[in-house]
C-alpha cells in the first residue's frame, strides 16, 4: 500500500503522510502504557508510509517523547516529526499549568531534542494558548528556534482564529492542530475559513472520536483510560447511548461500503480537503494497519451527504471536555 502525502501551510509548506499515527496513548491516558508496543506500531508505521508522528512533552509526561527517539532511531529522514510544548507538567505527572513564555519555550525545545535525540523538530506546536502571554511573545520564541535550526515549521493547537492570525503575523504558522471528526465540527464555522485565507494546514486530532468511532469502545474503560472519568463527557451515561447509537449509524453505512466504521470515519475527514492531515492515534499494529485502510475508501458527494446526515453536528451527546477552558484561546 502507498501512502499519498498532502502539504500543511503554504508560506512555510510541509509535506507530510497524508495519514498520520498520534503516539499519545502509547504512554498515558488510554489504559495501561506499553513501551515495546508501541515501537513496534511506529516502526510497522514507518513500513506503511505512515511518517507523520505526533507526540508531546507532557504525554507520560517527557516518556513518550523518549518512546518516539526510540522507535525512530537510525530512520529519522523517514519521518515527519512533531512534538508540543506549552502544558507544563512535573516529573510525578502534576498539572503546572500553561506555560508560554519565551524562556520555557526555549527550555522546552531543548529538553523535547534531548528526549527525541534529534537535532531538529519538523513541526513545533503550542500545544495551548497562554491566556497570561501575549501570542506574539511565545511566537517570538518559536521563531527564534526556527532561526537557530532547531525548529523547521511552527504550529499551534487549539487557537482561536484571531490568535492564528496574529501568530501568523509574527512567523508563518505552517498548521493547527485541532480536534475534528464526524463527532466535532465546529471549527467549519470560523477555524478552518481562517485557516484557509491565511493558507495554514490543519492536523485533526482525535478523527476517530478518541475511539468511538471505531465501534469497537462500547463504555468499558480500561483501568487507566481517561473516558471512564468526566473529563470527557461524550462517554458519561446517557451521552455515552445517545453517541453510541449515532454509531451504529456509521457502522450501517461502513457495511455498504465493505469497510470498519473507522476506516468510514477517516475517509470522511480525509475527504474535508487536501490542505489537512489527520493523526489517528493508537498503540497497536492491528489498529494502525486497519487506519491505513482508510485511504482507499473513496467517497462520492453522495456518500459523504448520507455520513452528514447519519451524524448531524448538533446531535453529539456532551461538550468534548469536562473543562473547555484551555481550547480555541
Amino acid at each position: 500500500m502507498t501512502i499519498p502525502t498532502r502539504t500543511l501551510g503554504t508560506t512555510s509548506p510541509l509535506t507530510v503522510s497524508a495519514l498520520g499515527l498520534g503516539c499519545m496513548g502509547m504512554s498515558e491516558f488510554y489504559g495501561t502504557p506499553d513501551e515495546a508496543s508501541g515501537i513496534a506500531t511506529i516502526q510497522r508505521a514507518l513500513d506503511l508510509g505512515v511518517t507523520f508522528l505526533d507526540t508531546a512533552d507532557m504525554y507520560g509526561p517527557f516518556i513518550n517523547e523518549q518512546l518516539v527517539g526510540k522507535a525512530i532511531a537510525g530512520r529519522r529522514d523517514d519521518v515527519q516529526l512533531a512534538t508540543k510544548f506549552g502544558v507544563e507538567r512535573g516529573p510525578d505527572g502534576a498539572r503546572l499549568g500553561i506555560n508560554g513564555t519565551p524562556d520555557y519555550v526555549r527550555r522546552a525545545c531543548d529538553a523535547s531534542l534531548t528526549r527525541l535525540g534529534v537535532d531538529h523538530i519538523d513541526l513545533y506546536y503550542q500545544h495551548r494558548v497562554d491566556p497570561n502571554v501575549p501570542i506574539e511573545e511565545t511566537v517570538g520564541a518559536m521563531k527564534e528556534l526556527v532561526d537557530a535550526g532547531k525548529v523547521r515549521h511552527l504550529g499551534l493547537s487549539e487557537a482561536a482564529p484571531e490568535t492564528i492570525r496574529r501568530a501568523h503575523a509574527v512567523h508563518p504558522i505552517t498548521a493547527l492542530q485541532t480536534e475534528y471528526s464526524l463527532f466535532t465540527r465546529d471549527l467549519e464555522d470560523e477555524i478552518l475559513p481562517t485557516l484557509r485565507e491565511l493558507g495554514i494546514g490543519l492536523v485533526p486530532y482525535s478523527p476517530l472520536g478518541r475511539g468511538i468511532l471505531t465501534g469497537v469502545f462500547k463504555g468499558e474503560a480500561a483501568e487507566g483510560d481517561a473516558r471512564a472519568t468526566a473529563y470527557f463527557p461524550r462517554f458519561q451515561g446517557d451521552n455515552l447511548a445517545t453517541n453510541l447509537g449515532l454509531v451504529d449509524q456509521v457502522r450501517a453505512l461502513a457495511d455498504q461500503h465493505g469497510c470498519t466504521p473507522g476506516q468510514l470515519a477517516l475517509a470522511w475527514v480525509l475527504a474535508q480537503g487536501d490542505d489537512l492531515a489527520p493523526i489517528p492515534g493508537t498503540k497497536r499494529v492491528r489498529y494502525l494497519e486497519e487506519n491505513v485502510g482508510a485511504v482507499d475508501v473513496q467517497l462520492s458527494e453522495a456518500d459523504l451527504a448520507a455520513l452528514a446526515a447519519a451524524v448531524p453536528r448538533d446531535a453529539v451527546a456532551g461538550d468534548r471536555y469536562g473543562d473547555m477552558s484551555s481550547v480555541n484561546g
